[in-house]
């Protein structure tokens, strides 16, 4: 049989073997529990003898399916499927920390993540130390002898600070740490993380993974004997996601592809268009030669993604009038949809971060982030640019 190489047909031919009813699609398997033929096999499967499936919270086709197929375009051995991006995030940390440990984390992360470092795992005594996501040349001295893992995103969320990959990756080996990349603004489309090293890589599968804003998700990949610890710690705390949201999100990703070759497109257009606006003090992109890391994008990325992040000359109140000003763009803190949506992070995803600390993972306070959809380019242009203008006071 020939080799399937390209990424596209994987993601489509990828499927779990067929029922004896023959079907061309994967069907849905709505049921919490799986029966046995005799005692010895459900004996052996409650061993772990067997690979049977025992209970949807473990396992079941369809999550099955939709693990097969992200280990497959990341290069990982072995994953699990959660319900949300963000028990996937805290899965893939508190599955492995103990109290008294320490993590080594890039300063550019998601605000809930920003939380569980800051107000979640203090509580169970364990630390974190934050450290600019591009000068890595100061990483090495903030380890500690309790450090047990480097926590990066990259791009970041929203300001598109990229860690380089490839020295993170080096500096986790040689300190023995867990290296837990959160991919999901990239995609495996966009970047494999596991390429450098990575030991966990982590999706809320919510976004661009399922691409039209239906259902949540979160995906944590990575090397076996990782999965192995990160599937007990999720198999006795319940963070698993749904046979229907599985199917949805498996089926999604055999158009991750197109879509993000047209969103990726879309949002490089956008941004050379922001560039030249009055209004605009800065566009980041990390395809756009003005990123100050737009070598390294190039090196690690196959494209730019499909996020758009600029900073508004009049500071906050000029982002509140920007997002009034839209007609029909979208208004919503989600990401990754078909829609174009805007959101305004100082008052909404890192809100409950201070300025200081927003300042400090590079969030302004006029700052507007843009997931870009798949519409029309020049409709997409058209309406921010005609909310720019509003808020510029033009």
């Amino acid at each position: 049989m020939p080799q399937q190489n390209d990424f596209s047909t994987r993601a489509i031919r990828q499927q779990q073997p067929r029922t004896a009813a023959s079907e061309h699609s994967s069907p849905l398997f709505l049921t919490s529990s799986f029966v046995f033929p005799d005692a010895r096999s459900m004996e052996d499967a409650f061993a772990g003898n067997s690979d049977a499936n025992i209970y949807s919270r473990y396992s079941n086709p369809n999550t099955d399916e939709l693990i097969g197929k992200i280990c497959d375009m990341e290069g990982a051995e072995d994953g699990f499927a959660m319900a949300s991006g963000m028990s996937a995030v805290f899965a893939s940390m508190a599955a492995f920390l103990r109290s008294g440990d320490h993590v080594l984390a890039s300063r550019a992360v998601f605000g809930s993540t920003h939380q569980i470092l800051t107000e979640l795992f203090p509580r169970w005594g364990i630390s974190h130390t934050y450290v600019d996501p591009v000068d890595i040349g100061q990483w090495e001295a903030a380890i500690q002898p309790n450090t047990r893992m480097l926590v990066v995103e990259s791009p970041s969320n929203p300001g598109l600070q990229l860690v380089d990959l490839e020295q993170a990756g080096a500096l986790a080996e040689k300190h023995n740490l867990i290296f837990n990349v959160d991919n999901c603004f990239a995609t495996p489309y966009l970047q494999r993380p596991g390429d450098y090293g990575a030991g966990l890589i982590v999706h809320s599968a919510t976004k661009w993974m399922d691409g039209q804003g239906r259902v949540l998700g979160g995906l944590v990949v990575g090397r076996k004997s990782l999965i192995e610890e990160l599937r007990f710690f999720c198999r006795h705390t319940g963070p698993a996601m749904s046979p229907f949201n599985a199917w949805v999100l498996s089926k999604s990703l055999e158009t991750l592809s197109l879509r993000m070759e047209r969103h990726c497109a879309n949002a490089l257009e956008l941004a050379q268009f922001l560039e030249e606006q009055p209004a605009v003090e800065r566009v980041h992109y990390p395809f756009l030669p003005s990123h100050p890391q737009y070598e390294l994008a190039k090196r690690q990325m196959r494209l730019g993604g499909g996020i758009v992040a600029f900073e508004l000359k009049g500071g906050i109140e000029a982002g509140r009038a920007l997002l009034d000003g839209i007609s029909w763009c979208s208004r919503s803190s989600n990401l990754g949809d078909s829609r174009t949506i805007l959101t305004h992070p100082a008052t909404t995803t890192h809100s409950k971060l201070s300025e200081a600390q927003r300042q400090a993972s590079g969030i302004s306070p006029g700052m507007v982030r843009v997931s870009v959809g798949l519409e029309g380019v020049e409709d997409i242009k058209g309406d921010i640019g005609q909310a720019l203008k509003k808020a510029g006071g033009q």
